[in-house]
């Protein structure tokens, strides 16, 4: 047999018969070696890919080893990584907290008067403050946003805190 060029591979008809004349025998060695319950098909046409990509460095001879030696790659990190999501699933959980009973109940009873207190507001008010705290927008682009001045919607911002600090007992925000 004549000796093949390297780029050979890299002819899609070449490629196609490598596909045609390998795949299924790749298939069955993932299969009889590693089981069902990894997805050999997807491990072939993958194996598939990376001879496609190094079409230029495998010579014809080597294509079967290169096929073989990666899928049987990506089968073990596939193991190695379902290895790590099996730990992790393993590993309890956090289900408590230092926080007792009377502080959550506290910071959700905050958390309620302060949303009243924000519905409370004027619209102007409201979105002025959201989207300077929530957003963490600047005071010149909710300007722009709203289409008013810059000192509008600074005098909006502090009389809405103004008016969250009076409401709220121990309200700080940066």
């Amino acid at each position: 047999m004549p000796k093949q060029l390297n780029n050979d591979i890299c002819d899609t008809s070449i490629f196609s018969s490598i596909y045609n004349k390998y795949a299924k025998d790749l298939q069955n060695f993932l299969y009889y070696k590693y089981g069902s319950g990894y997805n050999t098909d997807d491990k072939v046409q993958d194996a598939f890919e990376k001879l496609w990509d190094n079409c230029k460095k495998v010579s014809y001879s080597k294509v079967k080893s290169y096929l073989f030696t990666v899928a049987n790659n990506l089968m073990l990190n596939e193991i190695k990584h379902q290895k790590v999501v099996l730990k992790y699933s393993l590993k309890t959980q956090k289900h408590y907290t230092n926080e007792s009973p009377e502080f959550i109940l506290e910071k959700e009873q905050f958390f309620e008067r302060y949303k009243q207190i924000l519905e409370s507001l004027t619209e102007e008010q409201r979105v002025a403050f959201l989207l300077s705290k929530a957003e963490g927008k600047k005071h010149s682009e909710i300007a722009e946003f709203l289409g008013v001045t810059q000192k509008v919607v600074e005098y909006r911002i502090y009389s809405a805190f103004k008016i969250l600090r009076e409401e709220l007992d121990g309200f700080k925000i940066k």
